[in-house]
């Protein structure tokens, strides 16, 4: 059984975790022998995210302090909203600042940024509202170029297109993009905006993002790589207001988007820790919809088991939760690792003793052999080496034997 404690068990270590040779040299490059070496990780190669909206915008400043201190605390991953209409409300006047700001926050707490999104039929500019097709699809291209090209080296991973099986048929509001995806047709869009975003920054991790993890989804996905659509990622919504998935249903899903041969990012989970939503309107913001001492437990146990069915299965590299805060969270819910006020849930809880417990590598104290070389096991990420007032950094990052290199140079003064 692929879900029983042990199978789960053996797959994390056999695809999260190395037997790490490391050689320890000096700044010149020679073998440290006989000396004793601290190793310590620092960062994990997968990406424990969530969306950070709320990073600066909590009822006080006290309150966003506490917020981006218990996202760095747990978190490696963040995405950043470049929803249009919100980033570009005058035309030609995108907010680029903001985002800047929040980006070099990230960067300076060795947290990845990724853009969120750069086409969508929802939340576009109310100026483009009634333009021909024809502009729209240069204003959408336009669009994708200059972010991701002003972001390059800052943001290099990017929801490029979301939502595309639903795109041609979603009339409400102004909707341009939907227009112009009926017009392209969903192949024909997003190769334009792949393509248009794989020539801004070659380097970049481009995801196709959608909620619908239905055939419908598997066919479009099928038809996209058959007609060479250069994406990296496959994008997987995984909202649960309405009810926990189980972890069957996730690792089917796993099962099924895998064999696509491309890596998997769950780009938007949601547990809730009150009353489960019973209607189908994704639209209206609810008021009183609490977290409760029951709900929390339960969505502690739902996060625990979740998060160690999806870092088990080896196409996965991601898991981004929505929200990180109930404040301000989508729909009014209860669907924060944290409370309104910034205190932690018990999911907060049980994740950080995953992700920077149970599944962090303890601290090693090595002695190097006559090559300069310890061994560990540890799990997947960036390290640093210590010894007598030098350090290096160094990389694990592939599973089963790696082998690694750290030069240890003294710490300069600040």
């Amino acid at each position: 059984m692929p879900l029983s404690d042990e199978n789960i068990e053996e797959r994390i270590h056999r695809h999260r975790t190395a037997e790490v040779t490391l050689a320890v040299r000096d700044a010149r490059g020679r073998p440290l022998a006989g000396k004793a070496v601290t190793v310590r990780q620092v960062r994990h190669k997968f990406l424990f995210g969530s969306n950070a909206f709320g990073m600066y915008k909590c009822r006080t400043p006290a309150d966003s302090a506490a917020y981006r201190r218990r996202f760095a605390g747990l978190l490696n991953f963040a995405t950043l909203p470049f929803y249009w209409g919100g980033y570009e409300p005058t035309e030609g006047a995108p907010e680029a600042d903001r985002l800047a700001a929040m980006a070099r926050w990230c960067a300076a707490k060795g947290i990845r940024s990724k853009g969120h999104p750069l086409c969508w039929h929802e939340v576009c500019p109310a100026w483009m509202a009634g333009r021909p097709v024809a502009e729209v699809e240069s204003l959408q291209l336009a669009r994708i170029a200059r972010d991701v090209r002003a972001f390059a080296g800052r943001i290099d991973t990017w929801d490029v297109l979301n939502e595309a099986v639903i795109m041609p048929a979603a009339h409400w509001g102004p909707n341009p993009i939907s227009r112009l995806c009926r017009a392209r047709g969903r192949v024909g869009l997003l190769r334009r905006c792949f393509d248009r975003a794989r020539k801004a920054n070659p380097g970049a991790t481009l995801i196709l993002n959608d909620f619908d993890v239905t055939s419908d989804c598997e066919r479009l996905l099928g038809r996209c790589i058959e007609a060479g659509v250069k994406f990296d990622v496959i994008g997987i919504q995984s909202h649960m207001h309405k009810g926990y998935w189980g972890a069957e249903k996730a690792w089917d899903v796993c099962e099924r988007f895998a064999r696509f041969g491309k890596p998997l990012h769950f780009t938007e989970l949601t547990i809730l820790s009150g009353k489960r939503k019973t209607d189908d309107d994704w639209k209206a913001r609810r008021k009183g919809w609490r977290t409760t001492p029951a709900g929390e437990r339960r969505q502690a146990e739902q996060v625990a088991e979740l998060y160690r069915v999806l870092f088990s299965h080896p196409a996965v590299e991601a898991v981004t939760w929505w929200d990180f805060s109930d404040h301000h969270a989508w729909l009014g819910a209860p669907s924060g690792l944290i409370r309104k006020d910034m205190s932690p849930k018990p999911a907060y809880e049980a994740l950080m003793k995953l992700v920077k417990g149970k599944w962090w590598t303890a601290e090693q104290q090595l002695k190097t052999n006559a090559a300069g070389q310890v061994t560990f096991r540890g799990y997947l990420g960036d390290y640093q080496a210590v010894s007598a007032g030098t350090r290096g950094a160094f990389t694990v990052g592939k599973a089963g034997k790696a082998r690694a290199e750290a030069k240890l140079k003294k710490r300069q003064a600040p």
